[in-house]
């Protein structure tokens, strides 16, 4: 992978490793885990081109609820808008 030496946001220095990963598309998410290029500094994250095109087809296959090749994991939940603390907002 290694396009970059150094981190194009910081200049940090750039590590491998295994990241998780939330995906949306719609009202899905899918959780998936991937190898990634992160900064030791910032925390900014680079993936492969081949990774990022899956991730496009992944949101687009969420977004169109085809779920092939994605199996359930738990739910998700948001806040209600009667949540007390009202600098907090409900997603949808």
């Amino acid at each position: 992978m290694m396009p970059f030496e150094k981190c194009p946001v910081c200049g940090g220095v750039l590590e491998m490793k295994q990241v998780e990963k939330l995906l949306r598309g719609g009202s899905h998410t899918v959780s998936l885990k991937v190898t990634a290029e992160v900064c030791q500094h910032c925390g900014e994250r680079l993936y492969a081109e081949d990774v990022v095109k899956s991730f496009e087809e992944i949101r687009s296959k969420l977004q169109k609820q085809e779920f092939t090749h994605f199996r359930a994991l738990g739910q998700s939940f948001t806040i209600d808008k009667e949540w007390p603390n009202k600098s907090l907002n409900p997603t949808a």
